[in-house]
């Protein structure tokens, strides 16, 4: 009995406690020069405007959650005001709050897919994973938004959905998977990436016509175009696919090209982990994810190394999972 709550205690100080330790670290410890979001009284314009405001659950969140702390204080912590001004503003606090509370669930996610069905039987092993695909969502965090950290919580949602239809072929999973994609496309644009991680598993260029699943890749693109095309008639904008070109920029720029090198080694470090049959599925992964790859280099930024942060993390998903010949779900 002792054994048992002494090894749920340890998972919750390693699953839960260290990650948000880090996290407060992050955001407390030491202020981002690329973005200054601390010393921010209230939520920016820009937040409202361009392809910002497609991002329709953050903006939301934020607006309620800033309201909320503001009322908190003002009502019930008055007196310790002062000393939270001191480390930032109420608004940059409550970016915090949504922040870390996705962040941890990401991290329990990350620990129920390094768990299920692991190619490592080692405990200790699964965890040194889990560590490092921790830190490296807490290194890209010098560019703190109101979205990201519950784009990557859909994310990993929708991997782990995907190991399971992939393993057991429930309908159910595969609807949350669908509703997984439609919901996080109010958030941002990166749930179309799941699309790719479960086509890069599912599919075969050996086995064209017999491995393709058409019917579920057609869902899982409706379940993205609807919502994001709704979000375009419903919110129009002057520049409503992206802000500016910053194609050459991408790769001119001293500290773009350190982002992008840093997107590149990162994957290609977890990429290197795994066996041939797990490379495979991320070299698909890779080229099924092109399209997105290729707008975050003409309308993104390499210095936002958090673009890359999926592709990483997909890497640690895979090269963690044992894999079974696709032929025994047929």
């Amino acid at each position: 009995m002792l054994k048992i709550v002494d090894e749920k205690l340890s998972g919750f100080l390693f699953v839960v406690i260290l990650p948000f330790l880090l996290f407060f670290m992050s955001y407390y410890g030491f202020e981002s020069s690329y973005a200054k979001l601390k010393s921010m009284e209230e939520p920016p314009d820009f937040m409202f405007s361009s392809v910002y405001a497609y991002r329709v659950i953050p903006n939301f969140l934020m607006m309620e959650v800033f309201a909320f702390v503001n009322f908190v204080v003002d009502n019930y912590l008055f007196s310790l005001k002062s000393f939270l001004l001191k480390n930032g503003t109420l608004f940059y606090h409550s970016i915090f709050l949504i922040n870390a509370i996705f962040f941890v669930a990401s991290s329990l996610v990350l620990n129920k897919i390094l768990n299920f069905n692991s190619e490592f039987s080692n405990k200790k092993l699964r965890r040194i994973f889990h560590l490092l695909a921790v830190f490296f969502i807490v290194i890209v965090q010098y560019v703190p938004t109101n979205c990201d950290l519950i784009s990557i919580f859909f994310y990993v949602t929708g991997a782990w959905l995907t190991l399971k239809y992939y393993h057991h072929r429930k309908n159910i999973d595969f609807l949350l998977l669908c509703l997984t994609i439609l919901t996080s496309t109010f958030v941002r644009e990166t749930s179309c990436l799941n699309i790719a991680f479960f086509a890069a598993i599912f599919f075969d260029f050996k086995n064209f016509k017999n491995t393709f699943y058409w019917k579920e890749i057609f869902f899982l693109i409706i379940s993205f175009v609807l919502p994001y095309f709704l979000l375009k008639m419903m919110i129009p904008q002057s520049a409503s696919f992206f802000e500016g070109i910053y194609f050459v920029k991408n790769f001119t720029s001293l500290y773009n090209l350190s982002g992008f090198l840093f997107g590149f080694l990162a994957f290609y470090f977890v990429f290197q982990l795994g066996n041939k049959e797990q490379q495979g599925i991320l070299k698909k992964y890779l080229f099924f994810s092109l399209p997105y790859l290729g707008m975050i280099t003409l309308v993104g930024l390499f210095w936002e190394s958090r673009l890359f942060l999926p592709h990483i993390l997909s890497g640690f998903v895979v090269v963690s999972h044992q894999f079974k010949n696709i032929q025994q779900h047929k």
